[in-house]
């Protein structure tokens, strides 16, 4: 059952998004802006653990799941208002299957907008092996289910947007600047960048980093492994605890 729940949930919200197709392909606008016009002052300069654009599109990618994933709740928000979170209430659908079905649609078009984003940097310049760009791919996954789920749970509490956008700016806005997403925080003053061992997500964009380069084998790799699935662990099981305290 909650296999067909959740797939029932999936195909109804994906439904939805292909009949956006623009907002789909919009939201991959910031990233390649940030390629386009970006990447190429980064052209020649050391930056160390490979090319411009393999120390780039890492980054890039993670940075299209922080913001996309985190503002997924918006749509509960706009439900709650529209009285559909109340009549699924009264339904027997798994309240599992509510959540993941969810989530499961947001990994699918973040995903996709990833593989716009890799091709789009292959065609100026990005040499990264395939089996690395997979590993990216996977890194995205994981990071979309984790914030989406938390950002589901965070907008079942909150009744309002103006609550909720504010409140998601304050959380990522710190998180990308202290991940090194634009740039390796090897770069950084010692103090800055060892404060940003506290942000998970430089776990996981130093270990893109290093499977954009063909290393695999590597302590950023283990620890952006470990961070990425202890993080999507948690993050879902808060989010099927206020789902199911909810009733949504």
């Amino acid at each position: 059952m909650l296999l067909h729940d959740t797939a029932l949930i999936f195909g109804r919200y994906l439904r939805q998004t292909l009949r956006s197709k623009f907002a789909m392909l919009f939201g991959v606008l910031m990233p390649l802006l940030y390629l386009l016009f970006f990447g190429p002052l980064l052209t020649d300069l050391p930056l160390g653990g490979g090319s411009s654009w393999q120390v780039l599109v890492p980054g890039l990618l993670l940075q299209l799941g922080l913001f996309g994933a985190a503002f997924a709740g918006f749509m509960i928000i706009v439900e709650k208002s529209h009285g559909v979170v109340e009549r699924m209430r009264v339904t027997p659908v798994s309240r599992l299957a509510l959540l993941l079905g969810r989530v499961l649609r947001d990994t699918a078009v973040f995903v996709f907008q990833a593989v716009l984003l890799v091709l789009a940097a292959v065609a100026m310049g990005l040499r990264a092996p395939l089996a690395g760009i997979l590993i990216g791919f996977a890194f995205v996954a994981l990071l979309t289910v984790s914030l989406a789920s938390l950002s589901y749970a965070l907008a079942m509490h909150l009744s309002s947007a103006h609550t909720f956008g504010p409140t998601i700016n304050a959380l990522t806005m710190p998180s990308m600047l202290l991940s090194g997403l634009m740039l390796p925080m090897s770069l950084a003053p010692g103090w800055l960048d060892a404060l940003s061992h506290v942000m998970p997500f430089r776990y996981l964009v130093d270990a893109m980093r290093d499977a954009y380069v063909g290393s695999y084998a590597t302590s950023s790799m283990l620890y952006g492994v470990l961070v990425a699935v202890g993080l999507t662990g948690i993050a879902v099981t808060v989010g099927t605890r206020v789902f199911r305290e909810a009733g949504a």
